[in-house]
């Protein structure tokens, strides 16, 4: 079964870490200025755990 990641839009920081760090999942929204997943991404790659590792405000969670 595929993981999905999410967001707490709440929490986000807008710091864009996890979309520089993983810009095949984490898209950028310039209005709301958060992070968000991009819908239908391969979610199930590397980048995804280092995502996690960077946010500062710890909100990015991958369930299975």
């Amino acid at each position: 079964m595929a993981e999905k990641v999410t967001i707490d839009q709440d929490e986000c920081l807008g710091c864009e870490a996890c979309v520089e760090t993983c810009p095949s999942v984490f898209g950028f929204d310039d209005d709301k200025l958060k992070a968000f997943v991009i819908e239908g991404s391969d979610q199930d790659v590397d980048c995804v755990d280092e995502a996690i590792a960077s946010c500062p405000a710890e909100c990015i969670s991958k369930e299975e």
